[in-house]
């Protein structure tokens, strides 16, 4: 079966890792189903890395690019609101010859990060620590093998209020303090009065000239 794609759809490409040799059954099936995802035209491109079981945390690791890779999925679950830890989980060792303590961060046996384009749209499992739901890789490959798209855990909707919670105090111009009065705010250090979306987004009202004796930003009720 091979699925009709959008035209104008950005590329959809997998970054499929794994440890390996693979030994598991398990991740032989998800490997087969996840390449069965690119013949079909599900996703575009697929791409198979095999990292380690564990690796040093320090920079004079030689697998320094499974690192940046964590830093990366890091840095988007930080975005969302998700975790990754677990998966990835650190342990320290300590040498029994020289004593010396070590952290070591120990990597799942597979993990996915889908693209669209350049944009970096999950990595996979992943989880909500409010929740405590996970988002396996076996549901976003079942996803994707249908045609769906995974939509990671913080949804947009969260995301959204997330963001209005953190713009709607914050001036855009420069990055003062904002005042609500009832819905329009304003910022006290440069004037700038505004609206905010129920999507976080911060928009401009038209000045007026301001009245003599008449304060220049509104003032809460």
């Amino acid at each position: 079966m091979t699925l009709t794609r959008e035209p104008d759809r950005p590329a959809l490409t997998v970054v499929c890792h794994v440890r390996a040799p693979l030994l598991l059954e398990p991740v032989d099936e998800q490997i087969e189903t996840i390449q069965a995802c690119e013949t079909e035209g599900a996703i575009d491109d697929l791409l198979l890395r095999s990292w380690p079981k564990e690796i040093a945390l320090s920079e004079e690791s030689p697998h320094q690019e499974v690192l940046e890779s964590y830093e990366r999925f890091s840095a988007w679950a930080d975005e969302r609101g998700v975790t990754i830890r677990p998966p990835f989980r650190k342990r320290t060792t300590t040498s029994q010859v020289t004593g010396e303590t070590r952290e070591r961060l120990v990597t799942p046996l597979l993990c996915l990060e889908l693209y669209a384009g350049d944009e970096l749209l999950g990595v996979f499992p992943h989880s909500d620590e409010a929740t405590t739901d996970t988002y396996t890789t076996d549901e976003a490959i079942a996803t994707l093998r249908t045609g769906g798209l995974p939509t990671p855990l913080g949804s947009v909707t969260d995301s959204d209020e997330r963001l209005e919670s953190g713009t709607a105090d914050t001036c855009p111009d420069c990055g003062g303090s904002l005042i609500d009065g009832q819905g329009l705010f304003a910022c006290g250090d440069c004037g700038w009065i505004g609206t905010v979306s129920e999507s976080g987004r911060r928009e401009s009202q038209p000045t007026r000239p301001t009245r003599e004796g008449e304060p220049s930003i509104v003032e809460p009720q």
